[in-house]
């Protein structure tokens, strides 16, 4: 198994990044990740203005998949996530929700003990580990790694878990994977700008599927399959991941239009992300037991 370490990292996702390695279709790796901050915040007492903002969502990579051309989709499946020893959140001014009514900064660190994050000393949070910034390299110019767009990158989706198979359009040669940006825990939403950031080492198998492309980054789970859509509203998200869905999975059904857009508001769920990016992102997910009782395979 092919391995890169947390050094070779970029700030945006970009065609002009030079490859930090090369694999071939169905080839597995071991990827080695900093925090959404670069590992700069280590206690809770730490001083907000030396943070250098320059240095945030650092995604180890890019990767470069052999035989993946413009057009192809990237079958990314997350074998494992093994997490660093403790988190750290923070917020403040003009960051998240509720950054308009905070007046300073304020870290808390998160320990993870007995398999639970420790937010305090009456609460222990289930683990949640999965991916916040993973993605390709777009079609034009360069996306800075925070930020989400139709090549993934700051998705920030709680499903992108281990056991979790993302499929993303190609539209460089090579692809250009990168990832980062690991949570231990995080909420639909991300309302205050962090989950529980954490360094982490990941485990993927990436293949090249030579089939139709797609539109936007599509998961598939135990719990059935989601289309992740980014725009600048949540509104225009929401609709444009719905019709996604439903233009995805007609093909594979003998109904029509009307009778697949009911089938999708009786089981579908529109499912928030994040809301605290440039853009925001949500998801439209249709249970595994419509998928299966249809015989449907995503690719």
């Amino acid at each position: 198994m092919k391995h890169l370490a947390k050094e070779h990292f970029v700030y945006s996702m970009d065609k002009d990044n030079p490859p930090a390695l090369t694999v071939s279709s169905g080839e597995q790796i071991k990827i080695d990740t900093y925090d959404c901050f670069e590992n700069q915040i280590r206690t809770e007492d730490y001083e907000m203005k030396s943070m250098d903002w320059e240095k945030i969502n650092p995604a180890t990579g890019p990767i470069y998949v052999e035989d993946a051309e413009p057009g192809d989709v990237l079958k990314v499946h997350i074998d494992d996530i093994t997490l660093g020893d403790q988190g750290v959140m923070l917020t403040g001014p003009g960051l998240g929700v509720l950054g308009h009514r905070m007046e300073d900064f304020e870290v808390k660190i998160l320990p993870l003990k007995d398999g639970k994050v420790v937010f305090d000393e009456k609460l222990s949070l289930p683990l949640n580990p999965m991916i916040g910034v993973i993605g390709v390299a777009p079609e034009g110019e360069g996306v800075n790694c925070g930020t989400p767009d139709a090549h993934g990158g700051n998705m920030d989706t709680k499903r992108i878990a281990e056991g979790a198979t993302l499929y993303f359009p190609v539209f460089q040669k090579g692809a250009l994977l990168s990832l980062g940006d690991l949570h231990a825990a995080m909420g639909d939403g991300e309302v205050s700008v962090s989950g529980v950031e954490i360094p982490a080492e990941v485990t993927l198998t990436v293949e090249t599927l030579k089939t139709d492309s797609i539109s936007y980054p599509m998961l598939e789970d135990g719990e059935g399959a989601s289309i992740i859509v980014s725009k600048e509203t949540l509104d225009d998200a929401v609709d444009t991941a719905v019709e996604m869905m439903i233009d995805h999975l007609h093909p594979h059904l003998d109904m029509s239009l009307s009778e697949l857009t009911m089938l999708a508001s009786a089981a579908g769920q529109v499912e928030v992300s994040q809301v605290v990016d440039p853009l925001k992102t949500a998801r439209f997910s249709m249970p595994r037991y419509v998928l299966e009782a249809y015989g449907i395979q995503l690719f």
